[in-house]
C-alpha cells in the first residue's frame, strides 16, 4: 500500500473516531452503497427505488421498535 494511501486512511480513521459521521452523510453512504450494488444486478433500479426502499425499511424498523 502506498504511503499516501496509508496516510489518507489514517486521517479518515482519526476523523471518524473523533467526530463520527453526521447522520445525513451516513444516510447518503447507505443509499449510494445500496444503489451501486443493486444496480449491478438489475439495470432498471433507480435512485428513487432505493430511496423508497430505505425509507420503507426505516419506517418499519421504527414502528417495530416503538411497538415492542
Amino acid at each position: 500500500m502506498s504511503t499516501h494511501l496509508e496516510y489518507l486512511l489514517d486521517v479518515a480513521r482519526k476523523y471518524r473516531a473523533e467526530h463520527g459521521f453526521p447522520d445525513d452523510e451516513r444516510d447518503q453512504q447507505i443509499r449510494s452503497f445500496a444503489y451501486g450494488n443493486t444496480r449491478l444486478e438489475n439495470q432498471d433500479i433507480t435512485m428513487s427505488d432505493i430511496d423508497e426502499a430505505v425509507d420503507s425499511l426505516r419506517a418499519e424498523r421504527e414502528h417495530s421498535t416503538v411497538c415492542t
